[in-house]
């Protein structure tokens, strides 16, 4: 099977813990990358869960607002689009 080379960049502290990792695992970084890209193309996604792990400050104030204007009896709320649009409508007369 014919194979290609390719060029990654990344820190090299991070090459250095994934070298000693994949070394005491009896492989190389090259081995890894493989089966990530095999493993990839079998199950056509990227083979582990991807999250921002924490939410950041502007969505966080975002939900608490949200919550504010869901908790407070003086801001009318809608059960359809419809009843929203009419509302909005009379408001603009």
């Amino acid at each position: 099977m014919a194979t290609t080379n390719i060029s990654i960049r990344m820190e090299e502290s991070l090459k250095k813990e994934a070298d000693q990792l994949f070394n005491e695992m009896g492989m190389n970084i090259s081995t890894a990358f493989n089966i990530f890209v095999r493993r990839a193309i079998r199950e056509r996604a990227i083979p582990f869960h991807i999250s921002l792990g924490e939410l950041n400050h502007e969505t966080i104030a975002a939900m608490l607002e949200a919550e504010r204007i869901a908790k407070d009896p003086n801001i009318p709320s809608y059960v359809t689009a419809k009843e929203a649009l009419a509302a909005a409508l009379c408001e603009d007369n």
